[in-house]
């Protein structure tokens, strides 16, 4: 029997030795471990097949016990949903068929972060609430404080960040063939990476789901990041398949929402804050954008989209209110030319919100120093 077989045999064991305490059934006779797999260089692969009343904790059960075992160097857990095509394996699918509103507990490749130390996702409900705009002044913030800084772009359809830092170049490959790794660009402190940098201008992402996806995780695990003590995520608006992704390929440490003061966003940030919620992912609090105009020639303040939604909601949902960003002329202006305003004005009221902002981020993710 060779040194795989033994390996995979070692492991199917040890999902026998666990019982799912819902059905009294092991993990291996109930049908929830199909397509095992074990390879020379101890990487073991399987699919958790997870039933709708199930607990989340099953899965990384299943993940601890198998890591546990001499000779694994890797695990990667692949979480089906009941009724879900699966492909060859071992039982029929654990559970009863999926209701609507139930999301299996993602399971991480702690690998894929790498030396990142912690990863800070910021998202919205919508579009057009300046998601990219308060992800790069965070980053650039946290930055000036002494932080090292990486800002993954994961709105793969619409790639700011590139504009934003004012960074066009195309980025270099290095390492042996086979373990290649892609060099981040660096403006302002921030190390970037973002399709943007790897498209011709105005050409399209068109692409489906499972393409995102693999995006972000080549982004997580075949950039040379280096070791970065914050790695900001700007998301794409919505509750998509790159939020998801995102918290199943890694652990991420919290998620700020991006929404301004209207109810047609607050409302839309309320669902964003439960699918965070669904896959265990700590929202670390709301963040007030566009939220009111100061006239330079009057100092009279100008509610554009009204005033107080994003605390209202913060207050409603019982979530950290991070901050009030104001509308100024300025955050437009510094974002067109690749100059985030916490840069380009960084003692300006948006400046020092943005400051603000980062450091109650901060306090509440300290980063891991290595």
């Amino acid at each position: 029997m060779d040194r795989m077989q033994l390996l995979r045999d070692r492991v199917q064991a040890a999902l026998e030795a666990l019982t799912n305490p819902r059905t009294g059934a092991d993990f291996w006779s109930g049908g929830h471990i199909r397509e095992l797999e074990a390879d020379a260089d101890g990487l073991v692969r399987f699919q958790f097949i997870l039933g709708q009343e199930d607990p989340g904790t099953l899965v990384r059960e299943a993940r601890a016990a198998v890591e546990a075992l001499e000779g694994v160097t890797r695990v990667k857990i692949d979480v089906k949903l009941p009724n879900a095509p699966t492909g060859r394996g071992h039982g029929p699918p654990a559970g009863r068929p999926l209701r609507a509103g139930s999301v299996p507990a993602p399971t991480p490749d702690t690998a894929a972060s790498g030396n990142i130390g912690r990863i800070i996702a910021v998202s919205s409900g919508k579009g057009g609430v300046g998601k990219s705009t308060v992800a790069a002044n965070l980053a650039v913030s946290l930055a000036s404080g002494g932080h090292r800084v990486g800002l993954l772009d994961a709105d793969v359809y619409g790639p700011d960040i590139p504009l934003m830092f004012g960074e066009r170049r195309r980025p270099r490959v290095t390492g042996e063939k086979g373990a290649e790794k892609i060099v981040p660009l660096e403006a302002h402190g921030v190390q970037l990476m973002s399709i943007g940098f790897l498209l011709e201008d105005e050409q399209p992402a068109i692409m489906r789901g499972p393409l995102v996806s693999g995006i972000l995780r080549q982004f997580l695990e075949q950039v040379e990041w280096g070791r970065l003590d914050y790695l900001i995520v700007d998301m794409p608006p919505g509750t998509g398949d790159a939020q998801l992704s995102l918290t199943q390929i890694v652990n991420v440490d919290g998620a700020v929402l991006v929404t301004t003061p209207q109810d047609v966003s607050t409302g839309d940030v309320r669902r964003a804050v439960k699918m965070f919620e669904k896959v265990r992912t700590p929202v670390l609090g709301i963040v007030e954008n566009m939220s009111g105009f100061v006239c330079p020639h009057c100092n009279e303040t100008v509610d554009v989209f009204g005033r107080g939604g994003g605390e209202r909601l913060a207050r409603d949902m019982e979530l950290p209110f991070l901050g009030a960003i104001p509308l100024d002329p300025r955050v437009r202006e510094s974002g067109d030319v690749g100059r985030p305003l916490s840069v380009a004005f960084p003692a300006s009221p948006a400046g020092e919100a943005f400051r603000s902002v980062a450091a109650r981020i901060a306090d509440a993710v300290q980063p891991v120093r290595t």
